[in-house]
């Protein structure tokens, strides 16, 4: 059995936190993790931004309600779905998933919480597990399944090479510079055809 692994925001959906940026006009927040390989170094900066510029958590949610997958991400979800069982590892928040998961059909997710306050502001934020993708993909592989995975950032790589095969979707150069080892993909059809390869070399 097989299993595809994704990541969501810049392969499924836009980056929450550029729109964020753009919506709020602090160019600030464009920073994501292919900028920024430390996580936790991205969220504490994060944090301290939003309250810095007293935004709260329903600040965010109402740019996340406004937007919409990223042009055929739906389609290439179900096109996937349709062939092999497809769960999403991201490292968003449940607090920020909703509105995008219900647009792709609701896939399942593995995501992350945030903590706000009685006034509503984000004081803090808790993983799942740490390194959550790749522990997700070894233990899938513990189960017998191969696994496939994609994503786009720093924080994908370890998924990626966990992972029986792994590809990167329109990284930045810089990634794509950095891990040569993971074959990159333009585009929906082009990443849908790698998979499909990668299956096919696997087997059961």
């Amino acid at each position: 059995m097989q299993v595809i692994c994704l990541d969501l925001e810049g392969v499924l959906v836009p980056e929450i936190w550029i729109a964020f940026a753009e919506r709020t006009g602090i160019a600030e927040f464009r920073r994501t993790t292919r900028d920024e390989p430390d996580y936790d170094k991205l969220m504490r900066w994060r944090l301290d931004l939003l309250r810095r510029h007293g935004l709260k958590l329903a600040d965010i949610q109402a740019v996340i309600a406004a937007m919409a997958p990223l042009a055929g991400a739906r389609e290439f979800l179900d096109a996937l779905r349709a062939r092999f069982q497809v769960l999403i590892l991201s490292d968003t928040f449940y607090e920020f998933a909703d509105p995008l998961m219900r647009q792709l059909g609701r896939p399942t997710l593995f995501c992350h919480r945030l903590l706000a306050d009685d006034a509503g502001y984000v004081v803090e934020y808790r993983l799942r597990q740490a390194d959550q993708k790749r522990r997700a993909v070894e233990a899938l592989k513990s189960l017998n399944f191969r696994v496939i995975a994609a994503g786009d950032s720093f924080n994908d790589t370890a998924m990626l090479a966990a992972a029986d095969a792994g590809f990167l979707i329109h990284p930045p150069p810089a990634i794509a510079a950095q891990f040569p080892q993971f074959p990159v993909c333009s585009n929906y059809a082009e990443l849908e055809a790698a998979i499909d390869g990668a299956a096919a070399r696997l087997g059961d």
